[in-house]
């Protein structure tokens, strides 16, 4: 029997969710029919509403009517918008205990063990900027040392990483506070074998300040550099360059070991989302991430704008009011910020997300929430905190993918997962990036971008849990040192983006 040509996602839900290009007249449920064509992974209403009614997906509000609306009509942006309406944040209503996978059984991948018993999956050689002056030195430095890499099979590349900060800005406060935490969070990052901290020496973001603040100690991996300080670009290339030449034996000098998946901090990241995110990708990205803290692992979501409307079910999940507080602190904070700066929490979707079926941040929020799985929320960290508790958690950042992915491996995620309806060429050295496909069709098209498909969900192929499994078991050799496809094109320099809070002075 073939698939149905619409999805419902729950009994109470007042619209369906078109499998394919459905046609004028087309059944997509019992006796209704489409009153006009419905692209692929937009909605479909299945009841009568009235003007001001609320419309349902997965049983939770998207958004409201409008106008009197009949059964077959498109649901889209032309007849579904925001609304205000209590959300019930029933603390702790939904936490459980973790069906915790007994330790004899529990999963290992092969990693690197550092010396202070960190796991890394990934051993890179890192020129960290303090300000965007020194960005083109870095890549003089980074392009200087890659052709000798070639004796030293161990060490996967130099990745220098650069932004646009770090002068013109407060010399304190909350917007350099940041800054220096996400720099300080890739210094000491597992993946990094050894490190230059370089700068030009006039900007805002004194190196000294950096490394007094985070509490970094210069030594033979951890190597602070002016370009003033040292004569000037040349010889600064030069002087780099040879420091990190002598490390680079000692560098390689790593065997990859069996070590317990619950060292593994997993990210999830959704961008380019469609009307088929909620459905697959993301609920088989949670499906694993329940996997891996039942294997004691950490997972964290972040990208505060995109799950808001659905931070409800965050907090009823909270292990403790104090953890579900800390989320509606977060987004009333970003509720304040909109207000100030003249901006709207509905300012997602984006023209993409739209295109492939999403119409509100509501709809989209509740989606984006499915990356988390189902187990207890431990804990809320802000932007790039270091991520110590095991378990699910949350980190509070942008939407916008780079930035929050910046904040999150900054956080110590040794793995990233980005599910992506539209297609996403994303990744994020040093830290490894799966990309996951809502849909059969994307994941043809960009397949030598995609890591793997999740529309056989939508395709009625797979299950959830059986998607999940097979993305478990790719995180797991990816940890292992499996190259994922950003990895074989060599992306993943240029997307280190620190988030800039504050106003350029």
């Amino acid at each position: 029997m073939s698939a149905p040509i619409a999805i419902r996602l729950h009994p109470n839900d007042n619209v369906v969710v078109a499998r394919m290009d459905i046609l004028p007249g087309s059944r997509v449920e019992g006796d209704i029919a489409a009153a006009t064509r419905v692209p692929p992974g937009h909605k479909i209403l299945t009841r009568a509403v009235k003007k001001g009614e609320p419309l349902r997906k997965y049983n939770q509000i998207i958004g409201f009517a409008v106008d009197d609306l009949l059964p077959g009509t498109h649901i889209h942006t032309h007849n579904c918008v925001m609304g205000d309406f209590e959300r019930d944040y029933a603390f702790c209503a939904d936490a459980h205990p973790t069906d915790y996978v007994p330790e004899h059984q529990r999963a290992t991948f092969m990693g690197y063990r550092r010396g202070d018993g960190r796991s890394a999956t990934r051993n890179y050689i890192g020129i960290v900027t303090t300000v965007n002056c020194s960005a083109a030195t870095s890549r003089m430095i980074a392009a200087r040392l890659e052709p000798l890499l070639a004796q030293y099979p161990n060490i996967d590349g130099v990745v220098p990483l650069t932004h646009g900060g770090g002068c013109g800005m407060a010399a304190s406060g909350l917007e350099m506070d940041v800054l220096r935490r996400t720099l300080a969070g890739y210094t000491r990052h597992p993946n990094m074998a050894a490190v230059v901290v370089l700068g030009l020496g006039c900007e805002t973001n004194q190196i000294s300040g950096l490394m007094t603040a985070e509490g970094l100690k210069e030594g033979p991996k951890l190597i602070p550099m002016a370009i003033q300080d040292e004569g000037g670009v040349s010889k600064t290339v030069m002087r780099a360059v040879g420091f990190l030449k002598e490390l680079l034996p000692e560098a390689n000098n790593v065997k990859r070991e069996p070590i317990p998946a619950s060292d593994l901090i997993l990210a999830l990241q959704c961008g380019g989302s469609d009307g088929y995110s909620g459905i697959s990708a993301n609920p088989a990205l949670g499906a694993a991430v329940d996997l891996l803290v039942r294997h004691g692992g950490s997972a964290v979501l972040s990208e505060t704008p995109e799950i808001y409307g659905a931070e409800h079910l965050l907090t009823r999940r909270a292990v403790s009011r104090e953890v579900g507080e800390k989320i509606v602190k977060r987004i009333k904070w970003w509720e304040d910020h909109c207000a100030r700066t003249g901006g709207e929490m509905n300012n997602n979707p984006s023209p993409g997300n739209k295109a492939g079926g999403l119409t509100t941040i509501l709809e989209k929020s509740l989606g984006a929430v499915a990356k988390g799985g189902t187990t207890n929320l431990v804990d809320v960290y802000e932007y790039a905190q270091p991520i110590t508790a095991k378990g699910f958690v949350y980190m509070d950042s942008p939407g916008y993918d780079p930035v929050s992915a910046t904040g999150q491996v900054a956080g110590g995620a040794n793995v990233l997962c980005f599910t992506t309806g539209r297609g996403s060429v994303f990744g994020c050295k040093p830290t490894p990036s799966l990309k996951l496909a809502t849909n059969s069709a994307l994941y043809r098209r960009m397949t030598d971008d995609m890591d793997i498909n999740c529309g056989s969900i939508v395709d009625g192929e797979e299950t959830i849990q059986q998607s999940g499994q097979k993305i478990f078991e790719l995180i797991v050799k990816t940890a292992s040192g499996q190259k994922t496809k950003s990895e074989t094109l060599g992306i993943g320099d240029d997307e280190f983006e620190p988030w800039k809070i504050g106003a350029t002075m």
